[in-house]
């Protein structure tokens, strides 16, 4: 992590935040699984497999799975690519997925979202073995995640806890604040502080009196998909902040949900936007494959 710096003001100096590095913290999930991977094929195990599917031809989607293959390859997890064309109909889609929850040599079942609008995102995700949701979002899986018993984890949410835990804080009594209530992000990353002890509360929409929420978090997540949303000055001072956004500002350059530049002046932790939380969410993939083929025997 990097230190805290100081920032000269009109003659005052203010402590900024000390940087979480997301990158640093991936890299080392990623060391952590390969290690792991060459020891399961010393043992003689098989070498865990992964099967990403790319339905049309997305651009942003087409890079995100580019780098999940590349990644895949790094740490020594076999990866299957099955790219299909936007035409691909829904019963073709499921029968693709009913073919691999059958295949012993695949672990993990990825299906890249968003998926063209004639298929049903829903029925795609509980088609998939739970015991293959490399992206933790099968219904089985975020149910055992209610029951403190998590199995195969959300990876947004998984790679949030891993950089706070990076920080050395002591999450347990914490008053931690979600922003945002997605099925991919905010709910489920409402549920991991809970298991870690934290007071947990979750805003959205019709949450009255947003900034005296924000104001009041120790941890902070925001994933509300809204440039600089969250104004600097609403952050309490001390606190953790994790910037889930990914955003572009209306001059065309990468921002977070939270207003950077005036909340690294008052938090005492920040991630950045880029090299946050980003890099986490594909370092995490890795850690579920693994999982799950040591899981399934």
């Amino acid at each position: 992590m990097r230190k805290s710096g100081l920032l000269a003001t009109s003659g005052q100096q203010i402590m900024t935040a000390r940087i979480i590095d997301g990158r640093a913290v991936a890299a080392q999930v990623r060391s952590e699984v390969q290690s792991r991977v060459q020891d399961r094929l010393r043992a003689g195990a098989r070498r865990p497999g992964l099967a990403v599917v790319l339905v049309g031809d997305d651009d942003a989607s087409s890079i995100y799975v580019r780098n999940k293959r590349r990644a895949c390859e790094e740490v020594g997890l076999m990866s299957r690519a099955h790219d299909l064309p936007p035409s691909t109909s829904e019963s073709d889609l499921l029968g693709l997925i009913a073919e691999l929850n059958a295949d012993d040599t695949i672990d993990g079942i990825l299906v890249q979202m968003p998926l063209p609008k004639h298929i049903d995102e829903t029925k795609v995700i509980e088609a998939i073995s739970p015991a293959k949701d490399v992206d933790g979002f099968h219904p089985y899986n975020l149910g055992l995640l209610v029951q403190k018993r998590p199995r195969l984890r959300p990876c947004t949410p998984y790679g949030v806890m891993r950089l706070l835990q990076s920080t050395g804080v002591a999450l347990e009594g914490k008053r931690a604040v979600v922003v945002g209530q997605s099925n991919i992000v905010g709910r489920p990353m409402a549920l991991e502080l809970l298991l870690a002890r934290c007071t947990t509360t979750v805003c959205h929409s019709r949450t009255r009196d947003l900034r005296a929420e924000v104001a009041g978090a120790e941890v902070l997540v925001v994933a509300i998909g809204k440039a600089n949303f969250i104004p600097g000055d609403w952050i309490r001072p001390d606190s953790v902040v994790i910037d889930v956004g990914m955003n572009r500002s209306p001059e065309g350059k990468l921002c977070g949900d939270v207003e950077y530049e005036t909340a690294r002046e008052r938090a005492a932790w920040i991630t950045p936007v880029p090299g946050g939380v980003g890099p986490m969410t594909v370092a995490m993939l890795l850690a579920n494959t693994l999982d799950a083929a040591v899981l399934r025997g």
